[in-house]
């Protein structure tokens, strides 16, 4: 069996598209999926299966969400070595003045082939920093994130891919659950 993290994007959101979490781990466990665990409202699910394509794996759980509950969510699958490879490659821990309760990670679901930093750049406020490594976006944004320009929509239009976004909480804690399956 291998450990995965399932982020789901867009559920729960503002009254929109909501799935209680029981219903979310019933979902993910008819798919024959084990030790199924949610993480808090927003859609963050880590769970076993025996090894298995991760596209194949996004594709079976946005087909059965839809059946279950009749709407698409994007869906984005990391294994545990990927999501370990995410925490201990952020360029901002053990960075002066970085606190990291204003740390974010916007995961993408493909790397981007076009990525104009300039023009992300010119976006930033004042001690906002990004960085675009493999797979993801280390955001750091000291006055919060619903004060930033740098949302989960703005890296999916600049980046053209899909994306979400988690803060470093959340992020350290699925870790933390991966580990313990």
């Amino acid at each position: 069996m291998k450990t995965y993290v399932a982020i789901l994007r867009g559920i729960n959101v503002s009254g929109k598209n909501k799935i209680k979490m029981d219903a979310l781990k019933s979902s993910f466990s008819r798919l024959g999926f084990e030790q199924v665990h949610t993480y808090i409202q927003s859609g963050n699910v880590v769970f076993s299966y025996p090894e298995s394509r991760i596209e194949n794996l996004e594709k079976l759980i946005t087909k059965q969400i839809f059946e279950d509950f009749g709407f698409d969510v994007p869906v984005l699958i990391l294994s545990e070595d990927q999501l370990a490879n995410i925490v201990e490659n952020n360029p901002f821990i053990g960075k002066e003045n970085i606190d990291h309760q204003f740390l974010h990670v916007t995961f993408l679901k493909e790397i981007p082939s076009d990525v104009d930093e300039e023009k992300i750049t010119s976006h930033l406020k004042a001690g906002e920093e990004f960085v675009i490594s493999e797979g993801v976006v280390y955001l750091y944004c000291p006055h919060g994130y619903g004060k930033t320009k740098l949302t989960n929509n703005f890296f999916e239009n600049q980046l053209k891919v899909s994306a979400t976004t988690r803060n470093w909480k959340t992020t350290q804690k699925l870790l933390e659950m991966a580990n313990e399956i």
